[in-house]
């Protein structure tokens, strides 16, 4: 059951990706993705139309890119661990976990398969 829709641009002279979102629900966002020389890492900087706001950094490592940040809300953090990985006939799967126990444990948010649209 498709989750949403993306639209992805190479902007800047090439050296961004922006994403444009919209979700089955109504919701949308956009994230750029770039890698930040000053940092030596991979970076997202996802927003969305009710105000949240998730930045990540991380590599490609071991076949895949794993991104990871935190959130706070009500001043409870939250861990965010975000993993793409590459599959057959252009697909990819976005595997997006949270922890709220300093990465003891992780749960799932959200489970996706990406496939380019004809």
């Amino acid at each position: 059951k498709p989750a949403g829709t993306n639209s992805i641009q190479l902007i800047l002279g090439d050296c961004v990706l922006l994403e444009n979102w919209t979700g089955a629900k109504g919701g949308s966002g956009k994230s750029f993705n770039l890698f930040n020389a000053a940092r030596g890492q991979w970076q997202q900087t996802w927003v969305d139309n009710s105000g949240n706001v998730l930045e990540l950094c991380g590599e490609f490592k071991n076949g895949a890119m794993q991104l990871t940040g935190e959130t706070a809300s009500n001043g409870k953090k939250t861990m965010q661990r975000i993993t793409w990985y590459p599959l057959e006939k252009g697909k990819v799967r976005q595997h997006w976990e949270q922890s709220q126990d300093d990465g003891k444990t992780w749960s799932t948010a959200f489970d996706g398969l990406y496939t380019r649209k004809k």
